[in-house]
């Protein structure tokens, strides 16, 4: 049996070069996301990990799905009552990171976060499959409940109660983040990675320097 102080990867598919890089770095996660959404051994290129903080000032992670990105920010939906949801009500800040390990490719992103409209959120709910529609009515996200048993039965009184149209609930939609820091990572070999940063100056201009690995 291995051991965990064995384990170990040589980092040598790609590089990240400051004059192969995009100046402004929506641009540049376009275009990574593009190739991992392209690359069939990336099995759940839109998954990313969600921090938040909570009011005791603990972080908290889980695992989200990006559904949306533009010069916006990145958008995600879930219920607004979740820890995650009570959490970005007291801090509405956030970092998301995204890890291709198939592609040794990281991208970090920190920035505020707001909820989207109503309307962004009604035409996502109603694009879902009709059981997640009903999933959103019947999981009280993050609660304890009693059994799985439970949650099939809110389920199928949902479906009773809603029949093929579920509206869209008030306590779920969409969040934002909107970047203020990014740095995408390139696995290199020997351990010298290439880190880029984008960080905005005073005047709202994204400026870009390499950190060490």
């Amino acid at each position: 049996m291995s051991k965990l102080s064995d384990l170990r990867k040589s980092y040598e598919l790609g590089e990240l070069d400051e004059a192969l890089a995009s100046g402004s770095p929506m641009a540049q996660f376009s275009q990574w996301f593009e190739h991992a959404l392209a690359a069939p051994e990336v099995h759940e290129p839109n998954a990313m990990t969600l921090a938040t903080v909570g009011a005791d000032g603990r972080p908290s992670t889980r695992i989200v799905l990006v559904k949306a990105y533009d010069e916006r920010g990145l958008v995600w939906f879930t219920n607004y009552d979740s820890r995650k949801g009570r959490e970005l009500a007291v801090h509405p800040f956030a970092a998301l990171q995204f890890h291709w390990v198939e592609l040794e490719r990281v991208v970090r992103i920190e920035g505020r976060v707001e909820k989207v409209s109503d309307q962004e959120s009604d035409d996502y709910f109603q694009s879902r499959p009709l059981d997640s529609r009903l999933g959103a009515w019947a999981s009280p996200q993050s609660q304890v409940i009693e059994s799985r048993a439970t949650l099939v039965a809110n389920a199928a009184k949902m479906a009773v109660r809603h029949g093929l149209k579920p509206p869209r609930p008030p306590h779920w939609g969409g969040y934002r983040l909107v970047p203020e820091r990014w740095e995408f990572w390139q696995g290199r070999k020997s351990r010298l990675h290439d880190r880029l940063v984008y960080r905005k100056d005073e005047a709202g201009a994204w400026q870009r320097e390499r950190l060490a690995p």
